[in-house]
């Protein structure tokens, strides 16, 4: 039972008690006036203790009626205990995000100084949304590089909070609509998520659902042919890593995902920034071939990107596709000819959801293998 209603459930019967008293000592008093009439002795000693009896009460119960009431006001301002998983990050613990390995490629290929990281914000408060998968899905607004804010959503695996003093690796779940997370296009995709680890072929990891850019229809386009483009920008990762137990940003720790629209998106990223991405997967993807091989050639040169292609047996297209891109890459130049390209052709199952559950959870299971384990 919460404080307040024990508070207010223990202020009734003392109020009641003070009450009883009161009148028993008012008809107590009225006994002795009329002795006095009489000229009878009276004894005054039974309305005193009655009457400091109802007096004590009195104060006992305005004591419990304050510190109901401040119990309440403080419930209310979030000064009460507060989830093991809700955090609040204070601008003076914000820890500056590391530096980038590689410099950004230019729109034109050439290469040019990183853009300063969006400032972190004077408070980031993640708040519990909703409990997906077993998990916990929370959300905070991250303000941009233009000053707006953007809707950021970490998903918790199940029993986050039983070792405090893990730190978990990050997969970065990519959307293909603008200003949308991934969660709201794909509803279902924590339960793939969450059924890797669930069985055993993953570790436990976190997940990051950042808005997609806005200003365009087509933000995977953009990502290609502007990688500093990405959801996940400095601002995001810092605010994700200071706020939950995290492994540091970067190629050991951190992974990338798109599934349908989004598919393009992780590609994009996992191929132009392996300073940033230990592993990218595609589930279900259409590709421009060209732009994205073109914007691997164009990236600066780094670790060998590792890259899933993942398609369901019945779905022709997404297995064409995910070939004409795999072949694309290995006859490239540059960073794009040293990608490690998987293709999955594998998986297949009675209803098209069951399948992409099952591509979800064989992502997940590669991703989580090309990342460093939980650490402590």
């Amino acid at each position: 039972m919460p404080r307040p209603l024990f508070l207010l459930s223990a202020l009734v019967p003392v109020l009641l008690l003070a009450c009883w008293l009161a009148r028993a000592a008012l008809s107590r008093w009225r006994g002795e006036r009329a002795a006095r009439t009489y000229e009878l002795t009276a004894d005054l000693r039974p309305v005193v203790l009655r009457l400091l009896g109802a007096v004590g009460c009195g104060l006992c119960a305005a004591g419990l009626a304050v510190a109901a009431v401040l119990g309440a006001q403080a419930g209310a301002g979030g000064a009460g205990p507060r989830s093991a998983r809700a955090q609040v990050v204070a601008a003076d613990e914000v820890r500056a995000a590391p530096p980038l390995a590689h410099p950004l490629p230019s729109a034109t290929g050439s290469s040019a100084p990183s853009p300063a990281p969006a400032r972190t914000p004077a408070a980031v408060r993640f708040e519990s949304v909703s409990h997906p998968a077993e998990g916990e899905l929370l959300q905070a607004a991250v303000p941009g590089g233009d000053g707006r804010p953007r809707a950021v959503r970490v998903w918790l695996p199940p029993r986050y909070a039983d070792d405090p003093s893990v730190r978990l690796p990050v997969l970065v779940l990519h959307a293909a609509g603008p200003g949308r997370t991934a969660d709201a296009e794909q509803p279902d995709v924590f339960d793939g998520l969450a059924s890797a680890i669930k069985l055993g072929r993953a570790h436990p990891f976190i997940v990051v659902a950042p808005a997609a850019p806005t200003g365009t229809e087509h933000p995977c386009d953009l990502v290609a042919a502007a990688p500093q483009a990405l959801a996940d920008d400095a601002a995001i990762r810092t605010a994700v890593a200071t706020a939950f137990r995290t492994l540091p940003p970067g190629p050991q720790g951190w992974a990338v995902l798109g599934v349908d629209g989004a598919a393009p998106c992780a590609v994009a990223a996992g191929l132009t920034r392996p300073d940033l991405y230990g592993a990218a997967a595609a589930v279900s993807g259409r590709y421009d071939t060209a732009a994205l091989t073109q914007a691997a050639a164009d990236a600066p040169s780094g670790h060998a990107p590792r890259l899933l292609l993942a398609a369901a047996r019945t779905d022709a297209d997404g297995l064409a596709a995910a070939h004409r891109l795999a072949e694309a890459l290995r006859g490239a130049k540059g960073q794009a000819g040293r990608a490690v390209v998987k293709v999955s052709d594998v998986v297949q199952d009675y209803t098209p959801e069951r399948a992409r559950l099952r591509l979800v959870r064989a992502a997940a299971q590669y991703l989580m293998d090309a990342l460093a384990h939980p650490a402590g």
